[in-house]
């Protein structure tokens, strides 16, 4: 949170910073304190107290926040990509594609799209009645609670189905930009410096969460529920941990522009504090 919030607030206290890349930085680590925010309560109130319930609106509500947390992270980086792109490949063109007002756009579509996935998905599982109460991961997950269900759950196939092809395409969308990033990039020494220096951040930070959110879904699908009981819950939970606290901390430390404002801003507090 703490991470997070210092970088939002060194983004959104400079002017000069509000351009599409910092826009979308912010609305990263917003989405970030979302996510971590749907999984760390309840895992702080199951370690304190010993317990392991969960209600039926609690459990619902836990994975309306994951859900729009990953299909957001996902819709994000896309657009990150996309910004990296035109920046990188027509920067003559950069300001004129790119517009403040068009980015916004883009981060309020974002975000009604994504709570529209959310609550297709909540509607079609709340329709399932349960079997069963054992859920056998550390927080409520859609599969998980489609798994507990008797009956025949051919809609949630073809609803997780549909979105699943959606954001697979964002991550060819994504994997397209980066091979033409490439090619200008190996042109120029300059555009290299570039790339290092505001595209590997978003690299990074794709892969780790694709790679982990790809693992947990399929072994969610289709591992076992016995084998691999460590690796299966470190990784179920890496894509809700890992990112919030990665991205500042590999963008605060590669970006010169927050890295500076960040400084500014802790030397003023201890100027104050004096």
């Amino acid at each position: 949170m703490f991470i997070n919030l210092t970088l939002i607030f060194s983004i959104g206290l400079e002017k000069m910073f509000h351009d599409p890349m910092y826009l979308f930085l912010c609305n990263l680590c917003v989405n970030g304190i979302i996510g971590s925010s749907s999984f760390y309560p309840k895992m702080l109130y199951d370690i304190s107290f010993d317990s392991h319930v969960i209600t039926y609106i609690g459990c619902l509500t836990q994975i309306f926040f994951i859900s729009f947390y990953v299909y957001c992270e996902s819709t994000n980086l896309t657009m990150m990509a996309y910004d990296r792109y035109v920046a990188i490949c027509k920067p003559l063109h950069y300001h004129s594609i790119m517009t403040v007002k068009k980015v916004w756009t883009l981060l309020l579509l974002t975000w009604l799209f994504t709570c529209l996935e959310c609550c297709i998905g909540i509607l079609v599982t709340i329709r399932l009645p349960l079997c069963s109460v054992d859920i056998d991961k550390l927080y409520c997950a859609n599969w998980a609670v489609v798994k507990l269900s008797c009956n025949e759950t051919t809609l949630i196939n073809i609803y997780s189905y549909i979105f699943t092809f959606f954001h697979i395409c964002q991550v060819i969308l994504i994997l397209i930009s980066y091979v033409k990033i490439i090619k200008v990039a190996l042109r120029s020494q300059a555009v290299m410096r570039k790339f290092m220096q505001t595209c590997l951040p978003h690299l990074i930070t794709l892969i780790n969460f694709v790679i982990s959110l790809l693992f947990d879904v399929m072994y969610s699908r289709y591992g076992s529920n016995t084998s691999l009981l460590a690796l299966r819950n470190l990784m179920s939970v890496e894509f809700l941990v890992v990112p919030p606290l990665l991205n500042p901390i590999i963008y605060g430390m590669n970006l010169s522009q927050i890295r500076n404002r960040v400084r500014q801003m802790f030397n003023s507090k201890v100027v104050a504090l004096r």
